[in-house]
């Protein structure tokens, strides 16, 4: 389901592709790993129901530019995260980052505060050496998921195996997109991510949100985050694995959407959270 599609030219002069859904306080929704927009069909419609919503495919991904002769960083997402919110000329938005999204949403945080509103962190994890790691066999099939063997190994990462058999269409959409090249050059932007130490630095809302079965991103990383994001809200899902934004799509689409409403544009930076 798309709305509004365009695209904004980066510094760079790379083309970044973006598009507007429905009414509201803005919500800009930052992608995982190597994913395009296409993650969010679902949740976006449900979340574009209260909300200017707005998602953009990250540089190598989707309908973006795909240049490949320089390493990709978060900073360099979170640098045409800002492109796109100026072209949009929104000021100030709520941040929803999924996996290595909730990576560059947790420097979007830090770099530029006072363009966010409220900040959810699903599926993700702090980097550097306080990260819980996921399993070897997790890993492998990250870096595989381009091959016909990766890609069978993804699926029951993300959900549940009856529900990955019942869904093949979602379990799709969280197949890595774009040049091979590009989603390495991804996984080392994700991978090379420390924000440890600026955590405690954050002030905007926050809501942490994890399947407790992700082996992707264990559940650990959750708790790390939370305790380290002052007055951070934790929300785990029994039962539910990395793609948990899908498998309880209804649960957890409502439950960030009550986040938000608590933490409208106008709120102040000495009101209770």
């Amino acid at each position: 389901m798309s709305g509004s599609v365009s695209h904004v030219t980066a510094s760079d002069g790379t083309r970044i592709w973006y598009d507007v859904l429905g009414e509201g306080d803005p919500l800009l929704l930052f992608n995982g790993q190597s994913l395009d927009h296409e993650m969010w069909d679902g949740p976006h419609a449900a979340l574009a129901g209260r909300h200017r919503v707005v998602r953009m495919d990250f540089r190598g991904t989707g309908g973006s530019g795909a240049p490949l002769d320089q390493p990709y960083t978060l900073d360099l997402f979170v640098d045409d995260a800002l492109a796109v919110l100026d072209a949009l000329g929104i000021d100030r938005a709520h941040v929803y980052g999924f996996s290595m999204g909730g990576k560059v949403a947790q420097r979007f945080a830090v770099r530029a505060p006072e363009r966010l509103g409220a900040l959810v962190l699903g599926a993700t994890a702090p980097g550097g050496p306080h990260e819980v790691e996921r399993p070897r066999e997790s890993t492998l099939a990250l870096r595989r998921a381009g091959t016909a063997a990766g890609r069978e190994m993804i699926g029951p990462l993300f959900y549940s195996p009856g529900w990955a058999d019942a869904h093949p269409d979602t379990v799709a959409r969280v197949l890595p997109r774009g040049p091979l090249r590009a989603q390495r050059l991804h996984f080392g932007a994700s991978g090379g991510h420390d924000g440890w130490d600026a955590l405690p630095s954050i002030q905007a809302p926050t809501l942490v949100v994890h399947g407790e079965d992700d082996e992707l991103t264990p559940v650990g990383n959750a708790a790390l985050l939370a305790e380290r994001i002052p007055n951070a809200r934790l929300l785990v899902l029994p039962g539910l694995r990395h793609g948990y934004l899908h498998e309880d799509e209804a649960k957890a689409t409502r439950e960030v959407l009550d986040f938000l409403a608590g933490h409208p544009l106008g709120w102040s930076a000495d009101r209770s959270r």
